[in-house]
């Protein structure tokens, strides 16, 4: 038996279609909303949209601000010290360490006005750092020791340098004469040396003045017992109270000549007799002797000089006739 086409449904639906729409038709038609849900849906939409766009323009506001705070953190993390500039974000004081900066000496919260309270403790502090260097020994009487840094201090003029002195040892084994020369800071400032000023050698008495020299001294000359180059400075910062020495070393050529020049026989024999003849005996014990006498006077007088033109000081060498003066530059006083 042929079965003919499936009967359709006013809205083109089969009879199986139509038979499940009557049935779930019959299954909700006695469910009915609450009270009130129509009010609700017109509420909660509205209010849904709207969180949606604040929590779109929350999300724009978050990336903007990544955007720019990410540099400006990374600036701040990278710079060191109480140079650091956190005031681009955050708090100046929770960056350079907390509520204990910015305090004065009475214990008290100093201002929290940000830049120039901590411009004024940074100050205070360098200060206290200088007033400690001050009072700490340095083996230089009535004053630190010079230092190495110029510290803006301005250049010693002929009224702060003072108190000069010179000193010469006795000849070693070779005969060289090490000395030195010590200027020191007599006025109640800081002040800077700019150079170990100038050394001279005069030659006096019976030396040589063409055979007289001065020569700084260098890495392997004849002085071998002065300070190595590498230890003088270029510039020196005294303190009230404070030295800088110039050495040299006085290296002779040559020895000074004796009086009457080379030593000669004495024409005296030591021994034997003449006979009557005339003639004399020349005996085992007949002998020439050499007679030294004395050397000659002469002297080298070292001298230094400031460099902003005075002080000057002196010493003089003995028994020198030829040779050369080394000397060094700036160094610290001891």
């Amino acid at each position: 038996m042929t079965h003919g086409p499936e009967e359709q449904g006013p809205e083109g639906l089969g009879s199986d279609e139509l038979a499940l729409r009557t049935l779930l038709h019959s299954a909700v038609e006695e469910i009915e909303p609450a009270d009130g849900t129509l009010d609700h849906l017109r509420r909660a939409v509205p209010a849904r949209r709207a969180r949606k766009r604040q929590a779109m323009v929350g999300m724009a506001a978050a990336a903007l601000f990544i955007g720019t705070a990410v540099p400006a953190l990374v600036h701040v993390s990278n710079a060191t010290g109480s140079d650091a500039h956190p005031s681009v974000v955050g708090n100046s004081h929770a960056t350079q360490g907390g509520q204990s900066e910015g305090k004065g000496e009475d214990g008290r919260g100093g201002g929290t006005s940000g830049p120039s309270g901590k411009s004024k403790d940074k100050g205070t502090k360098e200060k206290g750092k200088r007033d400690k260097g001050r009072g700490a020994g340095s083996g230089v009487t009535g004053g630190a020791a010079p230092t190495a840094s110029a510290a803006g201090a301005a250049p010693c003029t002929v009224a702060q340098l003072g108190g000069a002195t010179a000193s010469a040892g006795t000849p070693d084994a070779a005969g060289a004469v090490y000395g030195s020369f010590s200027v020191s800071n007599i006025s109640g400032t800081d002040c800077t040396v700019t150079g170990p000023g100038s050394v001279g050698a005069t030659a006096t008495g019976a030396a040589d003045p063409s055979r007289t020299t001065a020569l700084r001294h260098a890495a392997g000359d004849g002085a071998p017992a002065l300070p190595d180059p590498s230890q003088e400075a270029a510039t020196l910062v005294l303190r009230p109270g404070g030295s800088y020495v110039v050495k040299f070393a006085w290296v002779p050529s040559q020895a000074c000549p004796p009086v009457g020049g080379d030593p000669s026989p004495d024409p005296t024999p030591s021994g034997g007799t003449a006979d009557s003849g005339g003639g004399t005996s020349t005996d085992s014990g007949v002998s020439t002797q050499m007679v030294r006498e004395d050397t000659v006077d002469g002297k080298v007088v070292v001298s230094h000089t400031a460099a902003a033109g005075a002080p000057s000081a002196s010493t003089v060498v003995p028994d020198a006739c030829a040779g050369t003066v080394y000397w060094t530059g700036l160094l610290a006083g001891s």
